[in-house]
């Protein structure tokens, strides 16, 4: 194998590295004589309790430090490229790929398809399969890197080549029994599409998917988002109010089966299908600890557990005060709800709930996540946002004040003239940020990954 050097960028203190005089800059050439492919050589040989790591200096020169330590403690060394390698993209051509429905003009990073099973151990990504070749397959197992996420969509091979335009991508499911039998820990994600994937074959996808039971742990259905800027692509409609409740059905009836059998309940409507549909959300109980929260299953339910509990232990005084919130339209009603709960216990505080239409995407788009600086500019304008407006971290990119369309929460404050208030997403946070003690710009917390 050619040999990679991997360049530090950060030495955290306190950690082993800071000890041995590590810099940024510095080169990691090999740990235990191996060169290292990507971060999970890296991390996986790093584990025991001798380790020697080969590293080039500013200078040239290779020094070999021999490091002894506690198993599995860190080094405390950070790559300039986290995944110390190329991310794989996707070789698909997905029927409902959100990428494929972005305007032009957007910047680059926005329209990299990632299909790397390595980002879904690290950061939760859903792949489909369709990259991952024998090689990859056995690095995966050896190195254990599990919970591994699948975009699943349907188990009928023929419909699987069909949605994802890749005439591999049916074969590409027997890969789930290589994983399964290894015993690595599963969730699954289907994206339904009506005319695609729903009714009947959804029943079968559901059934077919319960043989991976106990490693797969969940399955999410996430209704499709369609934009405005379709196209050319497939011809595909958004979930209907009544195909949501449909969906619910099905998925309720086979949750109540399953927990019988199994003690779980593996398959979760997401919680757009609940709102379309005009049904309660299920109980927290339901969820099965929130394995599928990035998927949208539970984080109204979560929000709300939260919130409540906050709104219990805060004690109630008088406040005066008035604030605004934008949100999605999605979450609006329930923010609006945790609104009204906070003014009761605290007379003189005053709470506006501003839910966004997605004129950027199109109004199906309904997630706060995707709304853009200019569509909050544009409605917000003239309105009444009281002495700060609370903005969900979701609508920013990770760790930037940057909202999807490049404007900046500086502009969008300059544009509204009122303090705008990044909230980060727990429900005590959106209690904290109503009464003034949180939610100040902190975008070191994790916002959404487009």
């Amino acid at each position: 194998m050619e040999t990679k050097e991997h360049r530090i960028r950060e030495i955290q203190p306190g950690s082993i590295g800071e000890e041995l005089e590590l810099v940024p800059g510095d080169l990691v050439l090999a740990v235990n004589g191996q060169t290292l492919e990507d971060v999970f050589d890296y991390e996986f040989l790093c584990r025991d309790e001798y380790v020697e790591l080969l590293i080039r200096k500013e200078s040239g020169e290779e020094v070999i430090y021999e490091i002894e330590k506690e198993e599995d403690e860190d080094l405390g060394i950070l790559f300039e490229n986290g995944l110390m390698d190329e991310y794989r993209s996707c070789r698909n051509r997905c029927v409902f790929c959100f990428i494929d429905q972005m305007p032009k003009g957007m910047r680059e990073t926005l329209y990299f398809k990632d299909d790397d099973a390595r980002l879904s151990f690290l950061q939760g990504n859903y792949i489909t399969l369709t990259n991952l070749n024998d090689s990859d397959l056995d690095r995966l197992i050896r190195y254990r890197m599990e919970p591994i996420n699948v975009s699943v969509h349907t188990m009928n091979p023929d419909l699987r080549c069909q949605m994802l335009h890749n005439r591999f991508a049916g074969d590409a499911l027997k890969k789930l029994d290589r994983l399964y039998e290894a015993e690595l820990e599963l969730n699954g994600q289907i994206v339904l599409c009506p005319g695609y994937n729903d009714g009947d074959e959804l029943e079968s996808t559901i059934e077919k998917l319960t043989a991976y039971l106990p490693y797969m742990k969940s399955v999410s259905v996430v209704p499709v988002g369609l934009t405005r800027f379709r196209e050319g692509l497939a011809p595909l409609k958004s979930v209907t109010a009544e195909e949501a409740a449909r969906t619910i059905d099905t998925v309720e009836r086979w949750q109540k089966q399953l927990f019988d059998r199994h003690g779980i309940h593996f398959i979760h409507a997401s919680d757009e299908f609940y709102i379309l549909a005009g049904r309660e959300l299920p109980e927290e109980e339901r969820y099965d600890g929130y394995l599928q929260l990035e998927n949208g299953v539970g984080s109204m339910r979560l929000l709300w557990e939260e919130f409540s509990e906050a709104l219990r232990e805060e004690p109630g005084r008088e406040i005066s005060a008035a604030v605004s919130v934008a949100t999605g339209r999605l979450a609006a009603p329930y923010i609006e709800k945790m609104a009204r709960l906070a003014e009761e216990k605290f007379p003189g505080l005053q709470i506006r709930i501003y839910p966004i239409c997605n004129d950027f995407f199109g109004e199906a788009i309904t997630v706060a996540g995707l709304l853009t600086g200019g569509d909050l500019m544009r409605q917000l304008s003239g309105k009444e946002l009281g002495e700060r407006l609370l903005l969900p971290v979701t609508m920013l990119r990770s760790g930037e004040e940057v909202f999807l369309d490049d404007v900046t929460v500086s502009q969008v404050q300059g544009a509204l003239q009122v303090p705008v208030n990044i909230v980060k997403s727990s429900g005590a946070d959106v209690l904290a940020a109503f009464l003034g003690q949180g939610g100040f710009r902190d975008t070191d917390y994790p916002g959404y990954e487009l």
